[in-house]
């Protein structure tokens, strides 16, 4: 007796599900659009504020400074991959968050600043250590050189600067690359043992931006032509 497979999924379902997820994609963007991007700076801010607070009542347990220190760091490292994520959600998915990167990218810049400033300031406190542990220990001064490439990120964030600079803004800014892939590295690095938790920042970081490797060879075939 002849056994007869019946697929998982018809054509007909496929098509269904995919023209469904088009109308939610769709509905998602609409929605999107009304949204505003500047409350992400008002919101971003409540996070470090909070953080601060349970510094200051002890509930950031025994080692508040090394607590909050990390929970800026990661915080940071989750904004990069949020950014990250933009350009391939909308090429991908159809979702287009293109509006949010750049109050993204911001916010980012000054979560890393408070990590450096708790760091600076509450952690190590003396200037001469501070050069000290830069030089000798490998992944501070990886996360140095990071917080270094943001800083011309960050003051070219307007618009103004998209005008002035033109086409060598967009080259300007794709050190978010190696932004992200330092950061990564940089939490992994500082990490005693050896955990999960790092690695997993750093191969979404790794996706992300191979993700972004068809179209970049695209380009450089079709200007070699």
């Amino acid at each position: 007796m002849e056994r007869w497979r019946v697929p998982l999924f018809s054509k007909a379902t496929i098509v269904v599900l995919d023209i469904r997820a088009q109308n939610l994609t769709d509905h998602a963007n609409r929605l999107m659009r009304r949204l505003p991007a500047w409350p992400i700076y008002p919101l971003g801010a409540l996070y470090p504020i909070w953080l601060f607070w349970l510094g200051l009542t002890g509930g950031l347990g025994v080692d508040p400074v090394k607590a909050l220190e990390h929970a800026m760091g990661e915080a940071a490292l989750q904004l990069l991959v949020a950014g990250l994520a933009i350009t391939p959600l909308r090429k991908y998915v159809g979702l287009n968050l293109l509006k949010f990167r750049r109050a993204i990218g911001v916010l980012t810049f000054f979560y890393v600043l408070a990590h450096l400033l708790v760091w600076l300031v509450l952690d190590v406190q003396i200037l001469s250590q501070v050069w000290a542990d830069i030089l000798k220990r490998p992944y501070i001064t990886i996360g140095m050189g990071a917080f270094l490439m943001m800083i011309p990120l960050a003051l070219t964030s307007n618009g103004y600067s998209v005008r002035r600079l033109g086409p060598r803004w967009r080259r300007l800014h794709k050190l978010t690359y190696v932004v992200a892939l330092l950061g990564g590295l940089h939490f992994v690095m500082l990490v005693k043992g050896f955990q999960f938790e790092p690695l997993i920042y750093l191969a979404v970081i790794i996706f992300l931006l191979a993700l972004r490797l068809p179209r970049m060879n695209k380009r450089a075939v079709s200007k070699s032509r």
